[in-house]
């Protein structure tokens, strides 16, 4: 009897120990296809959201406890431009950007033109408790200088740029060089951003703070050592370059005669990174008008912003609803000195052979008597790229209309009276 016990309980031990170890094998089975559904459910949102992004947006997403990280990333990435071919039909959609050979310097990629071309730092010292600021600058001057004061052309690259590829890739050198004007070209940092990127979207900037006041203040300096024309000084950008030259022409209508914003965002509805895309994707509404009747209200004595918009049909990157938001905004700042009622419609049409191919194009000129005081420019088939621009650049394309001609021959019929008050 005691022999059949033990052997009882010999089984129930056994028994015992095989139910230990199927339950630890279901357990490790169980947390492991937990585990995989987790990681599979983890992907599928992450390509969820490289989705609401789109092709603008090429940032690998991290672990959800790195989602503030992640969404600086993307907010960083959304400004960089990003140059699209150009289709041959009209429902044919954007394609990458070209890329230039990284064995070939950016210097060389620049014609060798008469005129000089200098590069240079301009420092501010520090006051009280601000820090000292100190940004690079590259210099173009034209070999002739007219008989009067040389006018210049300020240039704000787009994000991923340095001042090198934007002077590459719009060739506003050769055309200072043919017309006699002289071209700065302010560099932001890579300290200041990985991506190179203005910061046009900070509140603080808009406010005329920051890269506003150190570019002004470069700006002055360099008219006074190159003997510049005070009233003829011109800005131009594209992407966040553009968004940061549309609050340089506002804030400093003493230096600033007109403003050319290619592929810009809209003006002050934004106030972080996040936001910023989303005005770039989507606008921003009714926003739009107040912000910019905040603007106008608070400036007694503005003088009035002429300003060339140009915008592509198939922009990914900046939506064209900003095109129509800007020239909203334009339209209510430059509501004093508009004489037309209605714009002057010009259509374009485009050619894909001869020596100048080009996309076709529409423009809407309001008039101040007989001088344009806001041109929108509106070109089909063009993606996130300077129209008419250097064909080995990036963010750029060769097929016309060329955008740095149209800005110039904007730019040369403004003129800004030196009696202008200043505008902080």
């Amino acid at each position: 009897m005691a022999c059949i016990c033990k052997l009882l309980n010999c089984k129930l031990f056994i028994l015992s120990q095989g139910h230990c170890i199927m339950t630890k094998s279901l357990t490790s089975l169980w947390l492991k296809n937990v585990r995989r559904v987790s990681k599979a459910q983890q992907a599928q949102g992450q390509k969820f959201f490289k989705s609401l992004l789109a092709s603008a947006v090429r940032v690998p997403l991290s672990k959800p406890v790195k989602a503030i990280k992640a969404v600086k990333k993307v907010a960083a990435k959304t400004l960089r431009p990003v140059a699209r071919k150009p289709a041959t039909t009209a429902q044919a959609p954007s394609v990458k950007p070209r890329r230039k050979s990284l064995s070939i310097p950016v210097q060389a990629a620049l014609p060798a033109l008469p005129g000089s071309w200098k590069k240079s730092f301009f420092s501010q010292p520090g006051t009280g408790l601000a820090p000292a600021h100190r940004m690079m600058y590259w210099l173009y001057l034209p070999s002739s200088v007219p008989g009067t004061l040389c006018p210049l052309v300020v240039m704000l690259h787009g994000c991923k740029q340095t001042a090198a590829d934007f002077a590459a890739s719009t060739r506003m050198n050769e055309l200072a060089e043919r017309k006699g004007f002289a071209v700065l070209y302010p560099q932001q940092s890579a300290a200041a951003d990985t991506h190179r990127c203005w910061h046009w979207y900070r509140r603080a900037t808009q406010q005329g703070h920051g890269d506003v006041h150190l570019i002004a203040a470069m700006i002055a300096q360099v008219r006074g050592r190159y003997r510049l024309d005070a009233s003829r000084t011109y800005v131009a950008g594209l992407s966040a370059g553009a968004g940061l030259a549309a609050i340089l022409a506002l804030r400093h209508p003493q230096l600033i005669a007109a403003a050319g914003l290619h592929s810009a965002p809209v003006f002050g509805t934004s106030d972080s990174p996040m936001s910023g895309f989303q005005a770039m994707q989507q606008g921003s509404n009714v926003h739009h008008q107040q912000a910019v009747q905040e603007f106008a209200d608070s400036q007694a004595h503005f003088p009035g912003m002429p300003v060339v918009l140009i915008q592509g049909k198939n922009d990914p990157v900046v939506r064209r609803v900003n095109l129509d938001h800007l020239t909203a905004q334009f339209s209510v700042v430059n509501a004093p000195w508009i004489t037309s009622a209605e714009p002057v419609l010009r259509s374009y049409a485009g050619r894909s052979t001869g020596r100048s191919p080009r996309h076709g194009y529409k423009t809407a000129t309001y008039y101040a008597g007989r001088r344009p005081m806001l041109l929108k420019c509106e070109i089909d088939l063009l993606g996130h790229a300077w129209s008419g621009g250097e064909a080995s650049q990036d963010y750029s394309t060769p097929e016309g209309p060329d955008a740095t001609l149209l800005m110039w021959n904007f730019f040369s019929r403004q003129q800004r009276l030196l009696s202008v008050p200043v505008v902080m």
